[in-house]
């Protein structure tokens, strides 16, 4: 196995011979001393050679084993069994060989650990009276956890009293108890099982001894170990939390934290590393269990009140903010202490707004001072650990944040230089550092000062309106008044961006994240305060300068992602209907400037701008012997981060997982808000089926004149749907044809379509009504025709009755010409002709004159439907005489006169 995985046969197989050698004497020899000797140069054999180390693994384990079982007695041979045991395990760094190649100390771990029976026994060597007997095993054990963890903790459990026998290593001579220490300290990360049986042995009362005997903070690696293993016996455990509170309380922490005021030299390396352990233990305290605990909050809660009345802020505000002497990493882990220890805790609250630091003469409010740390640092990482403290401070806390806000006003002194500052109110100090900054240049300080800004104003609708109301000395001609100090801070930010895009090369420069702050202090603004949208659509510049942060490449993806989510909450909370300011006019901007398609990506480029891993993750990490030097100098990290082709570090942490949620859910509002103008009309009218029915007692001359406005109405919010959807059509045009890195994935495409076909069916209904008029109009003029035709029939029906009466006065006629024919004869007697004639023409006119009555009255009422039809037809656009041409011509009705000629 050693020829294969190490090469160079000859050498490799010298060594194998030799431990063969050794084995066989140390297995079957006789002599005592010759045994002793064997296992001395094994030893030393394994202790220097990668080969005998796999040699050792593949034939020895057995034999030395076998050796720890019958040879107790022999005391010096079981000290050189377990130490080499221990060279087996520990690896041997080399330069030859690639790194990839098996490690023969891992797998001598793997099969040493295997088997229970052999922790078994390596525990029960603990109980020896020989000190380099119980040394080189728990040695062994600690080597065994480094490449092992996990099978280890998992025998060690099956074990009885396995734990026990460990926690009696603790109360052994100090070179055992230290590595008894370590390997606790191993053994009691992730498992939970094994930190409750620690815990119940009495684990915290021999770590703060220890500690005690250390002389706290001032101890060296040991006190390092024990925090070590105090936090990960507290970690995700409120149970645990809970049982250090009540058996030792806090007291022995606090007395870690102690330090003495002006002890400028006294940081040495492993004090700072045991302060920050003694913080991070604060810190896991003030977090409370994991997220998943139902207690979680209560347990955090009884913890700031027990920390709070240990007067840990005293001891906090020492190391984070008065003693600026103290490390970096320091302070700043104490400004996050502070953060937590005040996090939705009213008391905690007010003692921190009434805190004073400082000794005599200057002395100041402590919330002044950290706001001084904010805007004065050099350091990036001091910034975001104080700015964390306000952030802390504001959250669900109106009052504090009505408090902080009602003080930002100009100051007399407003000019002066920083020496008068400790003079100043809060908001003062802040309203000078978001003013000055365009004067002299200073736009780190309007950056930072823009992120105090947005938390106090979170959320707190008072606030916001406040701080509208705030008026710089800047006369402006446009708005007639003073200038607001919104208007201030986006000109600001123009001066920022302008300074950045001279430097757009510069992958991490100073600037690169001010934009992106005063962004945000922006958003936060305008989300849920129609007021502050209405004021800062107030100058047209505004939204022309903000349309050109979100479609500029000259910008990084989080400005431009930022801009686009700004312009949303322009749409979002506009409540203005003054034309060109509304939400229609600002959501027209966006499709015709930056493209609907395009601004729907910028969100998608922001959220995979700000995915990095949650800073709670990241400032909770354990602080172990490996992390302990890296961790205890921010500057080192700062600069490794920075020099990453990745966002500024700064963005990582004040664009936290909370932030990026509530972009989410502002993000989505807006494409939903936006989708909904494009796919509405203006006015919102309601189309309803009774707008298509005469009302009663409505006139048809109304009611045709109701159905044209009606028309009229739809047809124009047509024209304007009709507008939209081919701007959108253009847009998806363009994007389709395009190359660019923008469209190539078009992630939005699917919302475009949805947009698309809301307008399109938009646009069928208002067709389908159309359509409905359309047929409501043929059926008037089918009852026009109708009408019509029935006075076309009545017509002929007269016509019909006026022949029958000329056949009449025809028969009559030639009656009456026979009688005088028969009168000139004179033979036959003479009739009574005239008498005839007067009877023959009463009865007709009696039978004609019935008819005509009833075909009069019928041909009245049918003149007036169609006098009805006819003024109709005219309102509809019909000709009517064109209608009624040709009609009773040829049909026309006898006169009167005839007959009384007819009777003269």
């Amino acid at each position: 196995m050693g020829k294969f995985v190490f090469g160079n046969e000859g050498l490799e197989s010298k060594e194998d011979s030799y431990v063969e050698r050794y084995l066989d004497r140390i297995s079957n020899g006789t002599i005592p001393d010759d045994r002793r000797s064997a296992m001395t140069e094994l030893q030393s054999l394994v202790a220097e050679s990668r080969s005998a180390q796999m040699s050792f693994g593949a034939m020895g384990f057995p034999i030395l084993l076998n050796v720890l079982k019958e040879d107790r007695e022999d005391v010096e041979l079981v000290r050189g069994a377990l130490e080499t045991f221990v060279s087996a395990l520990t690896p041997i760094e080399t330069s030859q060989g690639p790194k990839t190649e098996v490690q023969p100390a891992s797998v001598n771990s793997d099969l040493l650990s295997r088997e229970t029976e052999n922790i078994s026994l390596l525990l029960s060597l603990l109980s020896e009276e020989d000190f380099y007997v119980r040394y080189y095993t728990i040695q062994l054990l600690t080597a065994l956890l480094t490449n092992s963890l996990k099978r280890l903790q998992e025998a060690i459990l099956l074990i009885p009293r396995g734990i026990t026998v460990l926690m009696d290593m603790l109360m052994d001579r100090e070179v055992i108890r230290n590595e008894a220490l370590l390997l606790l300290t191993y053994l009691t990360r992730d498992a939970e099982e094994i930190q409750k049986i620690v815990v119940f042995e009495g684990v915290f009362e021999k770590i703060f001894s220890i500690i005690r005997e250390e002389g706290y903070s001032d101890g060296g690696v040991v006190v390092q170990d024990c925090l070590e293993l105090l936090n990960n016996l507290i970690r995700h455990s409120s149970s645990n939390q809970m049982l250090l509170k009540e058996t030792m309380g806090f007291d022995p922490l606090i007395s870690i934290l102690k330090i003495r005021r002006g002890s400028a030299f006294n940081f040495t390396q492993q004090k700072t590393v045991n302060l920050l352990g003694a913080l991070n233990t604060v810190e896991l305290l003030l977090v409370g269990g994991p997220s998943s605990e139902s207690g979680k909050d209560a347990n955090k809660n009884a913890n700031q009140a027990a920390l709070a009345q240990k007067n840990i802020l005293d001891h906090l505000l020492l190391l984070g903010v008065e003693s600026q002497w103290a490390p970096v990493a320091l302070r700043c882990m104490a400004l996050r202490c502070i953060g937590n220890l005040v996090l939705r805790n009213p008391q905690n609250l007010d003692s921190l707004a009434k805190k004073q630091v400082g000794e005599e003469p200057h002395v100041q409010p402590a919330l002044n001072a950290i706001l001084s740390i904010i805007l004065r640092t050099s350091i990036a990482q001091e910034f975001v650990a104080a700015d964390y403290v306000f952030k802390c401070f504001c959250e669900k806390n109106p009052n504090g944040q009505a408090l902080l806000a009602s003080t930002i006003a100009p100051h007399p002194n407003q000019g002066d230089t920083h020496g008068t500052a400790s003079n100043m109110p809060f908001g003062s100090i802040l309203l000078q550092a978001l003013v000055s900054s365009d004067v002299n240049g200073d736009m780190e300080a309007c950056c930072r000062a823009s992120s105090v800004l947005s938390h106090i104003i979170k959320d707190n609708l008072q606030s916001k309106d406040r701080v509208l109301q705030i008026q710089l000395d800047t006369p402006t001609p446009s708005l007639g008044r003073t200038e607001p100090l919104l208007h201030r801070i986006v000109t600001c930010l123009s001066i920022a961006a302008s300074a950045d895009g001279e430097n757009d090369q510069s992958s991490h420069s100073e600037e690169s994240y001010i934009q992106p702050v005063i962004l945000r202090l922006l958003i936060v603004w305008l989300v849920d305060c129609s007021n502050a949208v209405n004021c800062l659509l107030e100058s047209a510049v505004h939204l022309s300068y903000i349309i050109e942060l979100a479609s500029s490449k000259r910008y990084t993806a989080c400005v431009r992602g930022l801009a686009a989510v700004l312009l949303g909450a322009c749409v979002l909370y506009n409540a203005s209907r003054e034309k060109g300011r509304d939400a229609f006019a600002v959501a027209d901007a966006i499709s015709q400037k930056v493209g609907l398609t395009t601004y729907f990506l910028r969100f998608d480029e922001l959220r995979k701008s700000l995915a990095h891993p949650s800073s709670e993750q990241q400032h909770r990490k354990e602080l172990s012997r490996s992390s302990a030097n890296s961790m205890s100098d921010f500057q080192e990290i700062e600069e490794e981060e920075t020099n990453k082709e990745d966002q500024h570090p700064v963005l990582s942490e004040i664009f936290d997982l909370q932030f990026i949620n509530f972009l989410s859910k502002v993000e989505a509002d807006i494409r939903e808000n936006i989708m909904d103008i494009f796919s509405r009309t203006k006015t919102a009218t309601a189309v309803l089926p009774a707008e298509l029915e005469q009302k009663n007692g409505e006139v048809d001359g109304e009611y045709i004149k109701r159905l044209k406005s009606f028309v009229e109405k739809q047809c124009n919010e047509m024209q304007d749907l009709l507008a939209r959807n081919a701007m959108l059509a253009e847009d998806l045009v363009k994007t389709g044809g395009s190359n660019t890195a923008d469209t190539s994935q078009k992630p939005s495409s699917g919302r475009e379509r949805v947009q698309i076909e809301a307008l399109r069916q938009e646009l069928e209904g208002a067709k389908r009504q159309i359509e409905a008029l359309k047929t409501e109009k043929s059926q008037i003029e089918a009852e026009a025709n109708n009408q019509r035709n029935l006075a076309v029939k009545l017509e002929s029906d007269l016509k019909s009755l006026s022949d029958a009466y000329n056949s009449l006065e025809q028969a009559n006629y030639r009656l009456d010409a026979e009688v005088k024919t028969l009168q000139q004869g004179g033979s036959v007697p003479y009739p009574d002709v005239e008498a005839i004639k007067a009877q023959a023409k009463e009865e007709a006119e009696k039978d004609s004159e019935a008819e005509l009555n009833d075909l009069l009255v019928c041909l009245g009422q049918e003149q007036t439907k169609v006098e009805k039809l006819s003024a109709r037809l005219a309102e509809l656009g019909e000709d009517v005489d064109t209608l009624l041409q040709g009609i009773g011509d040829d049909t026309a009705i006898p006169d009167d006169d005839d007959e009384d000629e007819e009777d003269e």
